[in-house]
């Protein structure tokens, strides 16, 4: 039995979608079907029925994925083992990493260490939802919240700060705000609060209940562009904010939150000299970039 063809199976039996499994797999979605079809037809019966939302395992499906699993088990075991080639580090590592920590601190960094192993391949998925480890969205996930449960190897990552950020456009047109009750009747920036993906985003509910808000968006970056045009206040990351001189500060000596960011891999993949490779290299650039996540009060 064509173990490519298995390979497909797995991918698309995790993801549910012919897109999804051919993103993952770097493929065309033809490309999956056409494995699919040669499978079901090796083995003589279907494997998936397919839905309008997406393709499910059908009871014979069901049967063979805890096989094809194992076998999938097997390999990475026999991987594991393998001294690292001469040339380097090869293959696809995909990390998945919230929008603005991705984009900001990560991204320049993994660019540079893709540059150190060219036969790597890196996917940096920067983006305003959760990444799933279990769905087999990415390889090593960086998340707001320590994964509950599961067969993952977790690390807390690092700590960072968030702080309240005004433009000087902004407050020149404002009364000075020297304590929470000067807030009142201010317009801010924030997180639309039905599509939060973590209760970790819900900081505003610490400080202030906004009167009004000039923007919400799902989009750290976005909240930062409406914050740097002057259109209200916003709880930012201050390794995206700090580095904009026409922000300032409000309310320093209060308005201060501590968030964390873990960092988890499936437990079977851990030992790949890739993986292992690249975890170890994200921490390295958190520890070198420590006075960006967590800046000194000013």
């Amino acid at each position: 039995m064509d173990w490519d063809n298995l390979r497909f199976f797995l991918e698309l039996a995790r993801s549910g979608t012919l897109v999804g499994a051919a993103r993952r797999l770097a493929v065309d979605h033809t490309t999956v079907a056409r494995r699919i079809q040669a499978l079901e037809k090796q083995v003589g019966t279907a494997l998936f029925s397919r839905e309008a939302d997406g393709h499910r395992l059908t009871e014979a499906g069901r049967r063979l994925q805890p096989q094809v699993e194992a076998m999938e088990n097997a390999s990475l075991a026999v991987e594991s083992a393998a001294p690292v080639s001469q040339e380097g580090l090869s293959g696809l590592v995909r990390i998945g990493a919230t929008e603005g920590f991705g984009t900001i601190v990560l991204a320049p960094q993994l660019a540079l260490f893709a540059q150190q192993h060219p036969r790597l391949v890196i996917d940096l998925l920067a983006m305003p939802r959760l990444v799933h480890l279990s769905r087999r969205e990415a390889d090593i996930v960086i998340s707001l919240e320590r994964p509950a449960r599961g067969p993952v190897v977790v690390t807390k990552l690092t700590d960072y700060v968030l702080r309240l950020y005004a433009s000087k456009t902004y407050l020149a047109r404002h009364a000075a705000i020297r304590s929470r009750d000067d807030l009142r009747g201010h317009t801010f920036i924030s997180y639309v609060d039905d599509l939060l993906f973590s209760k970790e985003l819900q900081y505003l509910d610490e400080l202030y209940k906004p009167d009004s808000f000039a923007l919400r968006s799902t989009s750290i970056l976005a909240q930062h562009q409406a914050t740097l045009a002057g259109a209200g206040i916003a709880v930012l990351p201050a390794f995206i904010a700090e580095r904009d001189k026409s922000l300032r500060r409000v309310l320093p000596a209060e308005a201060n939150f501590t968030r964390s960011f873990w960092m988890s891999v499936p437990a079977e993949t851990r030992h790949l000299a890739r993986m292992q490779a690249t975890w170890n290299f994200l921490r390295e650039t958190v520890v070198a970039q420590r006075d960006l996540l967590l800046p000194p009060d000013r």
